[in-house]
């Protein structure tokens, strides 16, 4: 959000937090700064910082204050602004600071300050002041398409992006209305409604290329009432048993996680060892044996041997 519209918006909230009677658009226009002269765009960005003051939770009221004059009015009705009072233990107050400082994300670490200055306002001691450990948790979150992402899925905006599915070396658009995303382990998902397959989707963030696009207003997503992102991403991520067999070539000494889980290990006299691993789903067990590269090559099954070679060719793409 700039910093324009941030104290736009502000203004308009002070404004309507001081008043015991209902203020037209007209009269909100007069004495707040920043709305353009012509009568239409003015309609367009108020319409717009409405629907951004609800979405941040602020209780707009509508009314009329004279009946005989029915244009309408709003209000911000102060006991349904203000928080009611917080009652946080010492402890819960301390977790809530260390989850703060938790985020380097320039896109939540922002929230999480606010939420703390918020607690602090109202007279709770969050533990920002303690001395910090010497070693602290941080999540971090790489991915370009992150950011944006997050924007959407706040302001319900449909996106659309590039996505390289598993196995294949060529990323294809998709049209999505994101519904959530959620961080699962260690590896960052977004949720929601596919418009080009017309179903359900989740897609993991670090497969997506190029820019994240934002292809509609605020307000345009709708989100299901019923909708578990996180159940949706925990069933995508969940594997059926393992009921095929995988021979690989591996170099001798190397990919220990992966002779870990082999069924059974062969040393070889020329530098190399076969191994032989069982597995569910070829998607997800190609990109798991791209990311050793040379030190490891699939001899059976072909179509196994086949989905490595287009991944570590689109990596290479």
């Amino acid at each position: 959000m700039s910093k324009r519209r941030t104290e736009r918006l502000l203004s308009i909230v002070v404004l309507l937090l001081s008043t015991r009677r209902y203020l037209t658009a007209e009269q909100i226009r007069a004495a707040v700064h920043g709305y353009p002269s012509d009568g239409e765009s003015f309609k367009r960005m108020f319409e717009r910082d409405k629907e951004e003051l609800r979405d941040l939770g602020i209780p707009l009221e509508t009314g009329v204050t004279d009946p005989l004059d029915p244009e309408t009015g709003y209000r911000i009705r102060q006991q349904d602004y203000e928080l009611p009072e917080i009652h946080l233990e010492p402890d819960e107050a301390a977790v809530l600071g260390l989850a703060a400082r938790v985020w380097q994300s320039a896109e939540l670490s922002g929230a999480a300050a606010g939420a703390l200055l918020k607690l602090r306002a109202a007279g709770l001691e969050t533990g920002e002041s303690a001395s910090r450990p010497g070693i602290e948790p941080r999540l971090r979150t790489a991915e370009a398409a992150f950011g944006p992402l997050w924007e959407a899925v706040r302001d319900r905006r449909p996106v659309t992006f590039s996505y390289r599915a598993p196995g294949k070396a060529d990323a294809a658009k998709r049209d999505l209305e994101p519904w959530g995303v959620v961080n699962r382990r260690g590896k960052w998902y977004v949720t929601g409604y596919d418009r080009g397959r017309r179903d359900t989707r989740v897609f993991r963030l670090d497969r997506i290329t190029g820019p994240v696009k934002m292809a509609g207003p605020p307000g345009s997503v709708t989100v299901p009432a019923d909708a578990d992102v996180r159940a949706l991403v925990s069933q995508r991520d969940r594997l059926p048993p393992p009921d095929q067999t995988a021979v690989l070539r591996v170099r001798a000494g190397e990919a220990i996680g992966l002779r870990r889980g082999a069924s059974l290990v062969q040393a070889g006299d020329d530098g190399w060892d076969t191994v032989t691993a069982r597995f569910a789903d070829v998607p997800w067990y190609s990109e798991y044996l791209a990311w050793f590269g040379a030190s490891v090559i699939v001899l059976e099954p072909p179509d196994l041997r086949d989905a490595v070679i287009a991944r570590l060719k689109g990596v290479l793409a």
